[in-house]
């Protein structure tokens, strides 16, 4: 069974390989570079901070490489990549060509093929997605420090554990999807609609209230605290400036003045009592938030396994 399962998957095993070492050879040189303008230009130093300087240099850096930021959507498509290619075409491939009646019936039960194939899949899709994980958390660090941290969006999905849950559940939505459908591009189909929408609805709906977000209100005048400071990597869900009778008053800006400026801060609608209003993810729960996503879309792969197991002893 296992040199068979090479023998069906070796050409997508490859291709994948030679996928991370291109990725590698893109990755090493540029991740080099950032790292390396990253700590000369003092924004390694300062990022704890929110001086001046130190949004002058993190600006200046965007500029210099903001760009490489949008590459990190091309990563995030790398799990579903794994469920369209391995899991889709595991179970409907064999159906649609009817060799699922040759090896079912040579002494080889439902049962232990599923287990097997499923096996050596899953130790397959942990190990690459382990190595990428790895590869693109250290490449995409100076980029998460000096923008919104590793909460942002696009970073947090391609950094930590995550991507390891992302591919075990892509592989077994393209597994479960294989045995819904008897042809090979429709469960493909099926494996892409359906990543996209659980992705997108844990994301935006689910992964907010992981934890009880932390509120911060300061006031107008003065600086503001580090606490509900963007700089700091903290995932500020909401924020805006309310008046003294909590009426919010200022959507999604923030007011900052010297103490000795006028109660307002020139701003219309504002007076004495004003405040600024943040509610935020504090930076440090990173590695909860990512436990916790993992272990959800690891019982989704489980669930779907276990599904796919039960139909894969009804299909004729």
């Amino acid at each position: 069974m296992i040199w068979l399962t090479w023998r069906q998957h070796r050409k997508q095993t490859l291709f994948a390989a030679l996928a991370l070492a291109l990725l590698t050879a893109v990755m090493v040189p540029t991740g080099l570079r950032m790292y390396a303008v990253f700590d000369s230009s003092g924004l390694a130093a300062c990022q704890a901070g929110r001086g001046s300087t130190c949004e002058r240099v993190a600006n200046q850096f965007d500029n210099q490489f903001g760009s490489l930021g949008f590459v990190a959507i091309l990563f995030m498509l790398l799990p579903l990549l794994v469920g369209l290619f391995f899991g889709a075409p595991l179970i409907a491939r064999e159906v649609e060509g009817g060799t699922h009646r040759l090896v079912w019936t040579q002494g080889v039960s439902r049962s232990r093929w599923s287990t097997v194939k499923f096996a050596l899949l899953g130790v397959a899709g942990v190990l690459l997605s382990t190595v990428y994980a790895v590869g693109v958390s250290w490449w995409i660090g100076p980029l998460a420090a000096a923008g919104a941290g590793r909460f942002g969006y696009g970073y947090f999905d391609v950094q930590g554990i995550v991507p390891v849950g992302y591919t075990l559940f892509a592989l077994a939505l393209g597994i479960f999807a294989g045995t819904v459908w008897s042809r090979v591009l429709p469960a493909m189909a099926t494996t892409l609609g359906a990543f996209v929408m659980v992705r997108t609805l844990i994301e935006v709906f689910a992964r907010p209230h992981f934890m009880p977000a932390e509120t911060v209100t300061y006031g107008i005048q003065g600086p503001a605290p580090t606490t509900a400071d963007r700089v700091a990597g903290n995932w500020v869900q909401a924020q805006g400036v309310r008046n003294a009778a909590g009426q919010m008053v200022l959507p999604d800006g923030v007011v900052s003045c010297p103490t000795d400026a006028p109660s307002d801060c020139g701003v219309p609608g504002l007076g004495p009592g004003s405040y600024n209003w943040v509610v935020y993810q504090p930076a440090d729960r990173f590695w909860e938030f990512q436990a916790i996503e993992t272990g959800v879309f690891v019982a989704l792969a489980a669930a779907l396994l276990w599904f796919a197991v039960r139909r894969i002893r009804r299909i004729a």
